[in-house]
């Protein structure tokens, strides 16, 4: 069995099947997991590859931090977040982010918890290869909207 919480920020690939693995164990009712990957479009522009830039450890603390937060929310017996950076083809696996847990909604809460704040907190900025030339993404509006549904909770 691994650490209770498990963060990896890295270039290589990941096999879902054995992140999944590592969380499982004779305590766990529930696995929560959600795998993020490149499309090959983004609204009505094609998208040939997706370059993922980021800091490891100021990320690998974002994480720490979200995770810690996710601890006071929610009983999770074990968490996994593995998030790629580096260039990326559309299909390739960006982010997985896996929760184990006794019951099922503190599984899929703090799964969809993690993600809405990864987006907005953990710094990794995103620049698409388009036909017309390479483009900064810019955060969106939704995604702080998604995490701010969760300041109540």
């Amino acid at each position: 069995m691994h650490e209770p919480h498990t963060i990896r920020i890295q270039t290589e690939d990941f096999d879902p099947g054995v992140e999944i693995a590592t969380l499982q164990g004779a305590d766990t009712g529930a696995v929560a997991t959600f795998i993020g990957t490149v499309r090959d479009h983004n609204a009505d522009t094609r998208i040939s590859e997706l370059r993922l830039e980021t800091y490891p450890a100021m990320a690998n603390q974002a994480l720490r931090d979200i995770i810690a937060e996710t601890q006071e929310k929610w009983h999770i017996l074990r968490s996994t977040v593995v998030h790629r950076y580096g260039s990326l083809k559309p299909g390739d696996r960006i982010v997985f982010v896996g929760i184990a847990s006794e019951h099922r909604r503190d599984a899929f809460a703090a799964c969809e918890y993690i993600m809405d704040y990864l987006k907005v907190a953990a710094p990794f900025w995103k620049q698409e290869a388009t036909p017309a030339g390479a483009r900064w993404l810019d955060a969106r509006a939704s995604d702080a909207q998604a995490a701010a549904r969760w300041k109540d909770k």
